[in-house]
């Protein structure tokens, strides 16, 4: 299959629909199937017209580990072009930094999941350019975690945030250019907009069935099945059980100084259903982050079947056992993007239900229920912006 990049590259009439001085929005991530960076590609293609650069949360060159830890603005050191961090003093691009760009394009690996920032930046970006009246070119990218399968709760109206610019389940669905769509029809983000589609990508399909290369898209997320257990285990950034970050498998491997993994293994699946994944109990002690230097009983998630794991309903579970069952359990009362206010697992779930539905200790039943409402609507909103069967 080819990405938008990829046929970018090849098709001249592709690129005579980039008009003008050019901005290009892009990251570790942004290559092509011989691992070229969208950056080399513009310059060979548009050489001069291409003025400025843009890099999204984890910077530019995607070197940044943290939320709440802002890149600078700076000139490339090799392309000597201005680069603008949209993770800075601002989440999406001042009326400075656009002055003498015509098209703004966006070419960003997502990972399917509505609290991963990059879809914000999109949002935020699209709004800035419809008032100046630049275009906006998605090239479109595969969402690794397939098109098809939808988990999660819609995001409620007053936890709109960084983490949740769009109403949307975690589990979307959609690609960038879906997404763009998506902002243009039912966001405040419209703008004039062109999407450089895909070629051979069908919703089913996950990230190893495409061939192409996976670079990380931020710092971690090593492999791409890390983005699909991410759909889970970015719950924990709300709590103080580690998300294995400071290990070389981060959002994979969870776990806390006080778990004995095989004791809880064996109570957890009697519970639960455990189709498409294994939980193999291990010990891992991270570098650095939660319980840096600690060592920390848990699990490392492997997935045996993608197309039945359910990633978001498994965090869920886990994150409702270790309440019930770690003394030290404590959610997460740190400033998380820059929300003070509301609890950072209400910002992640995108509703404080979830929440309160775990701290009373509600049936599984009622979890399912939270999941659904608003879904449908979602649902038939989706139809219509749809790119790809």
């Amino acid at each position: 299959m080819h990405t938008g990049l990829d046929l970018l590259a090849q098709d001249s009439d592709l690129q005579k629909k980039i008009k003008g001085n050019i901005g290009l929005l892009c990251h570790n991530a942004s290559i092509d199937q011989k691992f070229n960076h969208a950056i080399e590609i513009f310059q060979s293609l548009f050489g001069k017209r291409l003025v400025k650069l843009f890099g999204p949360q984890h910077g530019l060159i995607t070197d940044v580990q943290d939320n709440m830890i802002e890149s600078d603005h700076s000139v490339h050191p090799y392309f000597k072009l201005p680069v603008f961090s949209l993770y800075s003093e601002t989440r999406g691009p001042t009326d400075k930094m656009l002055e003498g760009i015509d098209t703004l394009v966006v070419d960003l690996q997502d990972v399917g999941t509505r609290v991963y920032t990059y879809i914000s930046t999109l949002g935020l970006l699209m709004e800035a350019c419809g008032k100046k009246g630049i275009e906006v070119v998605v090239l479109d990218r595969p969402n690794p975690v397939g098109g098809t399968v939808i988990e999660g709760n819609v995001l409620e109206e007053d936890f709109h945030s960084f983490v949740g610019h769009f109403k949307m389940p975690m589990r979307h669905g959609l690609t960038m250019g879906e997404v763009a769509h998506f902002s243009n029809k039912f966001s405040e983000g419209r703008c004039e907009l062109k999407v450089i589609q895909m070629e051979g990508w069908k919703r089913d399909m996950f990230f190893p069935e495409t061939e192409l290369p996976w670079v990380l898209p931020s710092p971690n997320l090593p492999t791409w099945e890390s983005s699909l257990t991410f759909v889970g285990t970015v719950l924990f950034e709300g709590t103080n059980i580690s998300e294995g970050r400071g290990t070389t498998r981060s959002l994979e491997i969870v776990g806390h100084p006080e778990i004995e993994p095989f004791s809880f293994k064996d109570n957890f699946i009697k519970k639960y259903p455990s189709e498409g994944f294994i939980l193999r109990p291990a010990f891992f002690r991270p570098t650095f982050q939660k319980h840096a230097q600690t060592t920390c009983g848990g699990f490392q998630i492997h997935i045996t079947d993608p197309k039945k794991f359910r990633p978001w309903t498994l965090g869920q579970l886990l994150c409702y056992e270790f309440y019930h069952s770690l003394k030290s359990f404590e959610w997460n009362t740190k400033p998380y993007e820059y929300e003070f206010e509301r609890p950072a697992i209400d910002m992640i779930n995108g509703t404080s239900k979830i929440r309160q539905w775990i701290e009373e200790k509600g049936a599984w039943e009622d979890l399912k229920k939270i999941e659904k409402e608003n879904q449908e609507s979602y649902l038939n909103q989706r139809e219509h912006i749809l790119l790809y069967n």
